[in-house]
């Protein structure tokens, strides 16, 4: 059941119809162009795609009753990927973004944008 949520968010549903909110990528900052390099967003999709295939995993050894302790252990693995790529793509937006807004004059914009990234993000 795919459907679009209040704030323009596409909404995913799961096999029990439980609905995941999706975050719309679509965006424009107002502080600068989002650009990276071909090879950086390879290297994250390419992450992100080895973590899907094992969060796969982690399901199929749910459904085949594997001992809680072995999937737990298989989740810690996959919280651990999601903060590495985390990782790449804030050293990404320093590197880049904020250098490239400080450059342009910026600076205190970007700055904002991502105290509240940020803000969203950690726990």
């Amino acid at each position: 059941m795919n459907g679009t949520s209040k704030q323009n968010e596409p909404i995913l549903s799961d096999s029990n119809d439980t609905k995941i909110s999706e975050p719309n990528h679509n965006h424009t900052h107002s502080t600068h162009d989002h650009v990276h390099s071909e090879e950086s967003l390879r290297k994250i999709v390419n992450r992100l795609s080895r973590i899907e295939g094992h969060i796969r995993g982690i399901k199929s050894m749910v459904q085949q009753n594997t001992p809680c302790p072995d999937v737990l252990l298989q989740i810690a693995a996959v919280r651990g990927a999601i903060d590495k790529v985390a990782r790449i793509v804030l050293d990404e937006h320093l590197t880049e973004c904020v250098a490239r807004a400080a450059k342009d004059g910026n600076i205190d914009a970007e700055m904002e944008e991502l105290k509240a990234a940020l803000d969203r993000f950690l726990p």
